[in-house]
């Protein structure tokens, strides 16, 4: 007695050209944020995505441009976050608190992270688009914080001295700057405590007079 025939297998639904790119890049940040750019590979992209590798160039063109849409991406993704957990805190200062958390800190560019993302792309310098993609990134942060801090000096909890552009950017280079001391402190987790602690006594406000 013949054996049955095998049941098809079930076809994957297509997928529309935005839902493609999304999963394309949400695939890739996935891939860059665990090994990097310079190791990341597009075969692997196109694996996690289930398509073949010339299917992730003619949505996007290159790698550069890949990780370029990554980081836009990342940026939008980043700045809803910041505005979202604040939300949520009853003070600006109460948020900023959290932010510069001595556990918090040590984890802002861990593997998996947004954060690594935009370190790795400050080092890909050969690449044009996606340094222009992490300038508007970071500038895109920057808006973000400087639009907290601010909100924090009509809240009372950031000193109405600061000035909100220059404290988002002091923020940014503190976190920016946290690979060097990794690589050069005696005691990094103890030195990114401090430096939290310190920056928060310089923008928040003297909450005990």
């Amino acid at each position: 007695m013949p054996e049955p025939a095998p049941a098809p297998k079930p076809r994957r639904p297509r997928l529309s050209a935005e839902d493609r790119r999304a999963s394309i890049l949400e695939a890739a940040a996935a891939v860059f944020s665990e090994v990097g750019y310079q190791r990341g590979k597009m075969s692997e992209v196109a694996r996690r995505v289930g398509v073949s590798e010339p299917v992730v160039f003619q949505n996007f063109g290159s790698k550069a441009a890949v990780f370029a849409a990554v980081l836009d991406h990342a940026a939008a993704r980043l700045c809803a976050g910041l505005q979202e957990w604040a939300g949520r805190c009853p003070s600006i200062g109460t948020w900023l608190g959290e932010l510069l958390e001595p556990g918090h800190l040590v984890t802002v560019h861990a593997r998996g992270t947004l954060g690594v993302l935009f370190s790795d792309a400050m080092t890909v310098t050969a690449e044009p688009l996606v340094l222009d993609a992490a300038r508007r990134g970071n500038r895109a942060v920057a808006r973000t914080l400087s639009d907290l801090l601010a909100e924090g000096r009509r809240d009372g909890s950031i000193r109405s001295d600061v000035d909100p552009e220059a404290g988002a950017w002091w923020l940014i280079s503190l976190l920016a700057s946290q690979n060097f001391r990794f690589t050069v402190a005696p005691d990094p987790a103890r030195q990114e405590a401090a430096l939290g602690a310190l920056t928060l006594r310089l923008l928040t406000a003297d909450t005990t007079a």
